[in-house]
């Protein structure tokens, strides 16, 4: 559940890294999402962080600020990122929210909780 007091999510942020570029987007999944095997990242990964929403495939809802800073970070690993900045009334952020995306042989989180998704088997890759 989103903390009340996040800010509204403002910036559609969209990545794309290359299918053959395997280390790039390993290293792209941990920025965002996080490292499935416990390590304790400083700071959190952008998902984690107040306001932010999973919308999808490598589409996230986050505050300005925290969009600039990671389409930044992206861009300065060779990253394709593209921004828009959206309007949504208090809530309406919700009907985006999602689970965690499938895994190989793993199952999805519960509804409205974000993803924890290993680096592996995630929208990071192709077939």
């Amino acid at each position: 559940m989103a903390d009340a007091s996040a800010p509204e999510p403002t910036v559609l942020l969209s990545y794309d890294v290359a299918g053959e570029a395997r280390s790039l987007a390993v290293r792209v999944c941990h920025l965002v999402f996080g490292r499935a095997d416990g390590r304790d990242m400083s700071p959190p990964p952008y998902i984690r962080r107040p306001g932010v929403v999973w919308v999808g495939q490598s589409v996230l809802l986050l505050p300005a600020p925290l969009a600039n800073e990671l389409a930044t970070k992206l861009r300065g690993l060779g990253v394709r990122v593209a921004t828009a900045s959206v309007r949504m009334g208090p809530g309406e952020q919700g009907a985006f929210r999602r689970g965690t995306p499938r895994r190989r042989g793993a199952g999805g989180a519960r509804p409205g909780e974000p993803p924890q998704a290993s680096c592996l088997g995630t929208s990071m890759e192709r077939p």
